[in-house]
């Protein structure tokens, strides 16, 4: 029994020496993934940047429809090249496709009554007006022939006609004679066509009607939305069933209005839009000897940059939350750089990266 202990307690001191040595070994450090951004520059200052397409001024297109409706139909989709003009998104027009429809009856309705107005006068309209000019002269020739009959038979002997028959005959002439008139100035007035006045009060009628076709239809293409440039669709924040409104859409994630789609310019070049706080300003070189170098945030990438432009305005610095619930306590002024994209870079508008200026 005493031996077994012995042993026993042998092994536990061997087996405790064996544990303290192998947790007393060290492994060797792993080499880093990559190595963190160095100032290139004696003197360089340090800039956050985001990239963002090449455009001549500003950011990226954002697209914000003219219309507020439903989404009908999406017709592009994300990383697509575009040309200007092209369909990106339907919005629905149901109601005023209708008013367009309505218009364009009217419209055409008014030029109806307008070439009607010229076109006067009918010939069947002055061929009745004519007949009636030949029915009052008959009439009057008959009531004429009936008063000279009665006339000569009154002279011949006056007690085989009365006075009141003479008369009446005297009057039946007359009212034959007004008839006439009238028939023939009705005549006149037909074969004189349209009134001057009437067909320039129809042809405003039409202008206006014309008009308003025009802009309904105008208004019309505004559900279509359409790329206002060459480029490449960056980002579709809206899908077919959603509200979109002359503000944008709603983002579900930040709770915000953001454009229904973002376009860029063709990812060849990029971009990078760099904001220098407001205390290193003084310390920017001098454009004309401006450099840059670009360092991709998780690599051991470095790229030079080429000086584009200062946007001349310092601004509220702003973080990528709600802009409308921030506090910023800090300015900044945006200096944008040009990088040109190779096969081997893989980067995108938005993205965040580390930049120093210096000389």
């Amino acid at each position: 029994m005493r031996k077994l202990l012995m042993a026993l307690a042998v092994a536990g001191v061997a087996a405790g020496c064996v544990l303290a040595y192998l947790s007393g070994i060290t492994e060797a450090a792993q080499p880093p993934l990559f190595n963190p951004p160095a100032n290139p520059y004696p003197n360089g200052i340090y800039a956050n940047g985001i990239i963002e397409s090449d455009q001549p001024s500003g950011e990226n297109i954002n697209v914000y429809p003219e219309v507020s409706g439903t989404v009908k139909q999406v017709l592009v989709a994300e990383g697509q090249e575009v040309r200007k003009g092209t369909a990106l998104l339907s919005i629905d027009d149901s109601i005023q496709r209708a008013a367009v429809e309505q218009l364009q009856s009217q419209t055409q309705a008014a030029f109806a009554l307008l070439e009607e107005l010229k076109a006067q006068p009918r010939k069947e309209t002055l061929d009745v007006a004519a007949a009636q000019v030949v029915s009052a002269q008959t009439a009057l020739k008959t009531a004429q022939d009936g008063l000279d009959k009665q006339r000569a038979a009154f002279d011949l002997n006056p007690k085989t006609i009365s006075k009141d028959a003479l008369d009446n005959a005297v009057n039946a002439v007359a009212t034959a004679q007004a008839n006439l008139e009238v028939a023939r100035k009705q005549r006149d007035l037909t074969r004189a066509g349209a009134w001057i006045y009437d067909i320039r009060n129809q042809e405003r009628q039409y202008n206006a009607l014309v008009n308003s076709h025009l802009s309904a239809s105008a208004l019309l293409s505004k559900y279509t939305l359409r790329a206002p440039s060459d480029g490449i669709v960056l980002a579709i924040n809206s899908t077919a069933g959603s509200f979109v409104s002359g503000q944008g859409t709603y983002e579900t994630y930040t709770q915000g209005m953001t454009p229904v789609l973002v376009l860029g310019s063709p990812h060849a070049r990029l971009n990078v839009r760099c904001y220098v706080d407001e205390i290193l300003v003084p310390r920017l070189p001098n454009p004309a000897k401006m450099k840059a170098q670009m360092s991709m945030r998780g690599s051991n990438v470095r790229i030079p940059l080429r000086y584009v432009r200062t946007q001349p305005f310092v601004s509220p610095k702003i973080e990528l939350s709600d802009q409308r619930r921030e506090q910023v306590d800090l300015r900044v002024l945006p200096v944008i750089f040009r990088l040109n994209k190779t096969a081997e870079l893989r980067l995108y508008p938005g993205q965040l990266v580390d930049v120093y200026i210096g000389e």
